[in-house]
C-alpha cells in the first residue's frame, strides 16, 4: 500500500447498485497526484466526447489528496468532477471542511459514480462498508434536514454528509455540493449532476489514519505552523477572514457593484467585516486539522429573516454577490440570503451574478414586470433579491429561466443581454474586478472551468518582494504592478497558476501560508517519495493541461478564453477610474500564454510536443482520435 494514499478507489454503479473497488498504483497516484489530476484523468479516460452533462453517461467524482486527512493544518480539501452542466466543459470545484477527510480517513481515495439510480438513494461509508440506501423521503428537504435525519437514521452523529440541495434535485445549473451544510463545492454546477443521478447524499464515517511515512515530521510541521502562523500571511484570516476583502477592494477601487458597472460602493460598510464582527457574528467555525479558525458563524433573530447558525456565515464572495453587486447594503439580507442558499444547494457566486445581471436588464428595459411576475428588480431591492433566490431553487417564475444560469438566460431574453452576463465559458466571474487585477482577468479566461477566482492569480499579492516570495522558487524575481499586461505579467500568471493547481492536488487549503519548500517537505513525510517544489508544479500544470485537453475535445476554442467586454469599459469612479486595458492588449496577453503553456494557438489545444513533456501522451491521442 503507499503512503499518502490507500491506493484504492470506489466504483458506484447507480443504474445496478453496484460496488466495485479498483486499485490504484503508485505510479498513478504520483503522476496524478489527487484532486484536479484524478478527475481529469477519469473525464477523459471514461467519458465520450459531446455526452449530456445531465445524462447517466456522466461521471461524478469524489477526489482527495495526498494530505487529506492528514493531521495538519490545510489537509481538510477535497475535489468534486463532473462535465459541467453550466459550461459544458471540464467542471470540479474544491471544498474544505471535514468532509474530505472523514473520506480520506473511511479508506478511500476517489469515489466514482456512474449511472442514475431509478429512485432517490444516498451513499452510506462507514470505513470498508459500503452501502446505497433509499432517500425518497429525504428528496425536497433542505440540507441541515437531511443532514439530521441521516444522522438519525444511522445513528451516528459524527456522519460527514456531502449533498445536492434541492436546487440540484431540480437540475439548477447553479446548483453546488454542500457539506455540512456549511461547506460549498461551489462552482460548474456539480449539484445539478449530483440531482441528475438521483444521488441525494453521501454519509460517511471513517476511523482510520490515512498511511504516511513519515508521521513524526508531520507531526513536527502541525505544531510548527499551529505555534507560528500568527507570524505569517495567514494571520489576517485568524481575526477578519476573507470579509476583509469588502474594505480592500473598495480602497482599491474594484469592490463589485451593480453588475460590475462600478468599483466602490456607497454602502459597504454596511456589509463590511467590521459590521459583521459588530452585530451578527456569535461564533468562529474551522476545517480539518485547522488552528486558524477564519469562518464566521452568525445568528440573526427577527421573525421575518431568521439567520440560524447552522448554515455558517456569508463569505466575501457571497457577501459581494449578494450585496454590493445587487446594490445591496443590507447585512440581515446578505446573511439571510447565505442561509437560502446553503439550504438550498445553490453557488452564492453564480446566484448572485445572475440575479445582478437580471436586475440591469430589468433597469435597461429587457425585462419588465410581466417577465418578473410583478418583481421591483431594481438594483438594491433586498427582498426581490431574496424572493429570487428561493425561485431559482425551486424553478419558479422568472427563477426557472435564471436557473440555467446567466448566459442561458441572456440567450433567451436576447443578444443585447449578452453585454450584461458577466460570465466566461458560462461561469459567471467572482468578486474580483480584473480592472483592479489584470493578471487575474487573464487567468479567469484561460480557466478551465470558467471564471473561477480560487486557481487564479490576485495581482495585488505580486506586486511588492514580500508578495512574489512564494514565486521566486520558480524564477519570478521581480515585482509588477497590478496594471500590467506585460509578456513578464503574462510568464508571472503561468507561474502562478500552476502553483496554485498545486493546492487543488494535494489537498492543502490555498489560504495557509505553507511555501512550496515546506509544501515539497509535507508531501514527502506524507508520501515518501523523493518530491520536490518542481515535481509538484509540474504535477499542477499537467492537471491544469488535462482538464485545456478535455475542453478541447468538447469542442472549446480560442473564442472561449475572451474575457467578458465589461471589463474593457473603465470604471466610472474610484482609485482605478478611467483605466483598463483593450481588447487587443489582452489578446496579445492570451497569445503569449498559449506559446508559453504549449498550446496551439489556432485551436487553444495543448500540443502533442508539450503533452510528451508532461508524460501524458496519451492525452495526445485522445485529442487525434
Amino acid at each position: 500500500m503507499p503512503y499518502g494514499h490507500w491506493g484504492k478507489a470506489l466504483r458506484v454503479n447507480l443504474t445496478t447498485g453496484t460496488f466495485r473497488v479498483e486499485p490504484l498504483d503508485e505510479v498513478f497516484l504520483r503522476r496524478y497526484m489527487g484532486g484536479w489530476g484524478f478527475v481529469a484523468y477519469y473525464l477523459l479516460k471514461e467519458l465520450r466526447p459531446g455526452i449530456d452533462p445531465l445524462g447517466p453517461e456522466n461521471l461524478l467524482i469524489y477526489a482527495t489528496g495526498p494530505v487529506t486527512g492528514q493531521p495538519i493544518a490545510g489537509g481538510g480539501r477535497h475535489v468534486i468532477g463532473a462535465k459541467s452542466p453550466l459550461t459544458g466543459g471540464f467542471g470540479a470545484s474544491e471544498a474544505g471542511g471535514f468532509f474530505g477527510a472523514e473520506l480520506k480517513r473511511a479508506g478511500w481515495d476517489i469515489l466514482l459514480f456512474e449511472g442514475a439510480s431509478p429512485e432517490p438513494v444516498y451513499l452510506y461509508i462507514h470505513d470498508d462498508r459500503v452501502e446505497l440506501r433509499p432517500a425518497s423521503h429525504l428528496w425536497g428537504l433542505e440540507t441541515a434536514e437531511v443532514e439530521d435525519r441521516i444522522r438519525a437514521e444511522l445513528g451516528d452523529q459524527r456522519l460527514r454528509i456531502s449533498q445536492c440541495g434541492p436546487a440540484g434535485e431540480r437540475l439548477v445549473r447553479l446548483a453546488n455540493v454542500m457539506h455540512d451544510a456549511t461547506r460549498a463545492a461551489g462552482r460548474t454546477g456539480l449539484g445539478a449532476v449530483m440531482g441528475a443521478k438521483r444521488l441525494k447524499a453521501v454519509a460517511v464515517r471513517g476511523t482510520q489514519r490515512p498511511p504516511t511515512a513519515d508521521p513524526e515530521r508531520l507531526a513536527e510541521m502541525a505544531r510548527w505552523f499551529r505555534d507560528h502562523y500568527q507570524e505569517t500571511s495567514t494571520a489576517i484570516f485568524s481575526t477578519l477572514g476573507t470579509m476583509r476583502m469588502v474594505r480592500i477592494n473598495q480602497e482599491a477601487g474594484g469592490l463589485p457593484t451593480r453588475n460590475f458597472q462600478e468599483g466602490t460602493f456607497e454602502h459597504f460598510e454596511e456589509i463590511s467585516a467590521e459590521r459583521q464582527l459588530e452585530t451578527i457574528t456569535v461564533d468562529r467555525d474551522t476545517c480539518f486539522g485547522c488552528p486558524v479558525r477564519c469562518k464566521w458563524v452568525v445568528e440573526v433573530n427577527d421573525p421575518a429573516r431568521p439567520v440560524h447558525r447552522r448554515y455558517g456565515g456569508p463569505e466575501y464572495e457571497t457577501t459581494g454577490a449578494l450585496g454590493s453587486l445587487c446594490g445591496i447594503g443590507d447585512l440581515q439580507a446578505v446573511a439571510y440570503g447565505n442561509q437560502l442558499c446553503n439550504a438550498y444547494g445553490l453557488d452564492t457566486i453564480g446566484t448572485g451574478v445572475t440575479i445582478a445581471f437580471a436586475m440591469e436588464c430589468f433597469e435597461r428595459g429587457l425585462l419588465t414586470t410581466r417577465d418578473t411576475g410583478g418583481l421591483d428588480l431594481h438594483f438594491g431591492n433586498a427582498e426581490a433579491m431574496l424572493t429570487l433566490i428561493r425561485q431559482i431553487a425551486h424553478r419558479e417564475g422568472l427563477g426557472n429561466l435564471l436557473a440555467e444560469g446567466s448566459r442561458r438566460a441572456a440567450q433567451a431574453i436576447g443578444p443585447e443581454a449578452l453585454q450584461y452576463a458577466v460570465q466566461v465559458k458560462g461561469q459567471e466571474v467572482a468578486m474580483h474586478d480584473p480592472r483592479v487585477k489584470y493578471g487575474h482577468g487573464l487567468g479567469i479566461g484561460v480557466s478551465p472551468t470558467g471564471a473561477d477566482h480560487m486557481h487564479n492569480v490576485h495581482d495585488s499579492g505580486y506586486t511588492t518582494e514580500g508578495g512574489i516570495a512564494m514565486l521566486k522558487p520558480f524564477g519570478v524575481l521581480e515585482p509588477l504592478p497590478f496594471d500590467d499586461l506585460s509578456p513578464a505579467k503574462v510568464r508571472m500568471v503561468r507561474y502562478a497558476l500552476m502553483w496554485r493547481l498545486t493546492h487543488n492536488i494535494t489537498g492543502i487549503c490555498f489560504f495557509l501560508a505553507w511555501t512550496p519548500q515546506q509544501t515539497a517537505e509535507m508531501i514527502q513525510a506524507a508520501t515518501g517519495w523523493n518530491t520536490s517544489v518542481m515535481e509538484l508544479w509540474l504535477a499542477g500544470e499537467r492537471a491544469y493541461t488535462m482538464a485545456r485537453a478535455f475542453n478541447a475535445r468538447e469542442g472549446f476554442t480560442p473564442e472561449d478564453d475572451l474575457i467578458h467586454p465589461r471589463f474593457t469599459e473603465p470604471l466610472p469612479k474610484g482609485k482605478v477610474a478611467g483605466k483598463t486595458f483593450t481588447m487587443e492588449a489582452y489578446k496579445a496577453a492570451l497569445r503569449c500564454f498559449y506559446g508559453l503553456m504549449g498550446w496551439n494557438p489556432e485551436t487553444g489545444a495543448p500540443t502533442r510536443e508539450r503533452l510528451l513533456d508532461l508524460d501524458i501522451p496519451w492525452v495526445a491521442d485522445l485529442l487525434e482520435n
